[in-house]
């Protein structure tokens, strides 16, 4: 897992002016709106007596914690300690981390990491988000996989025909093969595009609004944005266009939290959402299925441990990317985490680390930065 990216880290319409605690990189964290309905985060461990913020209460638009009252605004600083006297400066030390959050797309953001404002990646972008002619729906899902097994799944090519009877043909083409990818490299992620045949829209709906009635050769794309985000463009006609978004959160290294955003510029009317959202579903759970079976649960270390082919090159890609950001130093050591954790409380270094020294809570383990160089064999944990 990754610091100095941004995370989804709740839907909007369910963040409230009172605590949400949320797991997010192995790690947890409280949320609250302000009086003036402003998103903040910070690190769940009160640095006094280890106290869960989340469980306590907003007061004067600051978290309280449960055990001894001590309060912490939206920065991260604390502004009360009752026991040495309620109008008494809280010593400079009383701190914990806060993060960056912004709200987009229906979602509440955070950016988990210690990099300034010029320096950070950005949030994945969403261009058809409010744009006249396009419709929108939003699902959420929480699976007990790896975070990188399902990104890695959106960037193949290849399941497709064995895994969604919606996209391929279960292998009963024997003509069957992956069409070259046409590959697109970003500032943050690898990405593809290229052809490949499908059957028709089995919904009536759907299948009308497309205007064809048979298998046919169809363009489609996807590619990742960071260690987390993921894009797929789908073009069942070309001016008939499916754009998917998948912004996930790792809960920890055996849970992820996915929310998939869907845009069509089709069948636009609301009453059209549910149709969207069981497809979508359909096609999920299919994936879902497969991923809980496989062996490791965990993308092994090293890729000879798998037998790529063409149609893999950009999982090999994303793994690269991995490797890169590991080499900046912002892998999370989890071998140290687990070892020191049930003595030790940590908290994913914010901004303020940076102008700020004497910290209470100690920064999170990280795998040490090294020279960037490309690594095929490799893989991030």
């Amino acid at each position: 897992m990754f610091i100095n990216f941004w995370y989804p880290a709740v839907e909007s319409g369910k963040l409230e002016d009172k605590p949400l605690k949320r797991r997010m990189l192995g790690q947890d964290f409280v949320l609250w709106r302000d009086e003036e309905g402003r998103a903040h985060c910070l690190s769940n461990t009160c640095c006094h007596r280890g106290g869960s913020l989340g469980d306590g209460l907003v007061a004067d638009s600051c978290v309280q914690c449960p055990y001894h009252g001590w309060r912490f605004n939206g920065d991260g600083q604390c502004v009360r300690v009752p026991s040495i006297g309620m109008k008494t400066k809280p010593p400079g030390r009383a701190r914990v981390d806060s993060y960056p959050a912004t709200e987009r797309y229906g979602l509440v953001f955070c950016f988990l990491g210690d990099l300034d404002a010029s320096e950070r990646p950005p949030i994945l972008e969403i261009p058809e988000w409010g744009q006249e002619g396009w419709s929108s729906t939003i699902q959420s899902f929480e699976w007990n996989i790896d975070y990188k097994r399902s990104i890695e799944n959106g960037l193949d090519p290849a399941h497709n025909e064995f895994v969604h009877d919606t996209h391929g043909m279960k292998g009963e083409d024997e003509n069957y093969k992956v069409s070259d990818l046409d590959i697109r490299e970003t500032d943050w992620g690898t990405g593809f595009f290229h052809k490949t045949f499908a059957p028709p829209l089995a919904d009536k709906k759907m299948h009308e609004a497309s205007g064809r009635n048979k298998a046919h050769t169809i363009d489609v794309g996807a590619g990742h944005h960071g260690p987390a985000s993921k894009w797929t463009n789908i073009n069942p006609t070309p001016v008939m266009h499916i754009y998917q978004y998948l912004f996930e959160c790792p809960i920890d290294e055996d849970n992820t939290w996915i929310i998939l955003i869907n845009m069509r510029n089709f069948m636009l009317e609301d009453i059209y959402d549910e149709t969207m959202m069981e497809r979508n579903q359909y096609v999920a759970t299919q994936d879902r299925d497969v991923l809980y079976e496989l062996h490791p649960k965990i993308t092994p270390r090293v890729n000879t441990k798998e037998l790529f082919t063409p149609s893999d090159y950009p999982i090999g890609r994303y793994r690269e990317w991995l490797k890169e950001w590991e080499a900046r130093g912002w892998r999370i050591d989890l071998d140290k985490v687990r070892e020191q954790e049930r003595h030790t409380a940590f908290a994913i270094p914010s901004p303020e680390r940076r102008r700020k020294k004497g910290w209470v809570i100690d920064p999170i383990p990280l795998m040490p930065a090294t020279p960037a160089r490309a690594v095929k064999t490799d893989q991030a944990a």
